[in-house]
């Protein structure tokens, strides 16, 4: 199966190096993004800009592929399911729940010049990275790259209903599949509270685990596939 993989925040398409070659290895063709703003085109981008990036990637395949949605971007995977329902196999969410229509994308750290920045390690203490040794840590903070305002604070707009039958497998990593069932029941996460076909899975990792488990991560996805 194609797998597009679409990193969180500060991420451009080379967060994923370690899982690509692991995901051919087992057979399927992995496609790392690189969304505008974030490793492409310039600091202006928007969050349509990106949506537009990931369905052109889904546009160009041969076949229904799998979109992959790390953290924040499991809202972009998601606009892509909305958008385009009938040509995604599944969606898989690492990290992460997709926002409901009318919030902003990722209105969650101060903007400086036009840009959310890393805001470093401090806010992510605990479980988030407690698996990132200290050079991963510096080597993502060094070449972390700062989010477009027109991203971050873009708003989302959902409109097709069809996206709740596209097939859901959300990753829990920092937190367990109990966890995130009852934050769906309990009314936090309604998209998926509405979705038709949602899985849980399992990965014993932090935030990150493109970085720290990159060959568990992949049989994982190849398990979705």
């Amino acid at each position: 199966m194609e797998i597009l993989l679409i990193g969180g925040l500060w991420l451009d398409g080379s967060a994923w190096d370690r899982v690509v070659p692991a995901l051919e290895q087992l057979g399927h063709r992995a496609v790392p993004i690189t969304l505008p703003g974030q490793g492409a085109g310039s600091a202006s981008a928007t969050l349509d800009d990106q949506l537009a990036t990931v369905l052109a990637a889904v546009d160009s395949s041969s076949e229904k592929p799998m979109v992959v949605g790390h953290s924040a971007a499991s809202t972009l995977a998601w606009l892509a399911a909305d958008a385009r329902p009938e040509r995604l196999a599944k969606v898989v969410l690492i990290g992460g729940f997709p926002s409901a229509g009318g919030a902003r994308y990722a209105d969650f750290f101060e903007l400086k010049d036009g840009v959310m920045a890393f805001p470093g390690w401090g806010p992510f203490e605990g479980a988030d990275s407690a698996d990132l040794d200290e050079e991963t840590k510096r080597s993502f903070a060094s070449a972390a790259i700062p989010v477009p305002q027109g991203v971050a604070h873009g708003v989302v707009r959902l409109a097709d209903e069809r996206r709740f039958d596209v097939p859901v497998a959300v990753v829990c990593p920092e937190f367990t599949p109990a966890q995130a069932r009852e934050w769906i029941e309990a009314g936090d996460v309604p998209e998926l509270a509405k979705a038709k076909h949602v899985e849980f899975v399992d990965i014993d990792s932090g935030h990150w685990p493109m970085f720290t488990k990159p060959s568990e991560l992949a049989q994982l996805l190849a398990a979705q596939a």
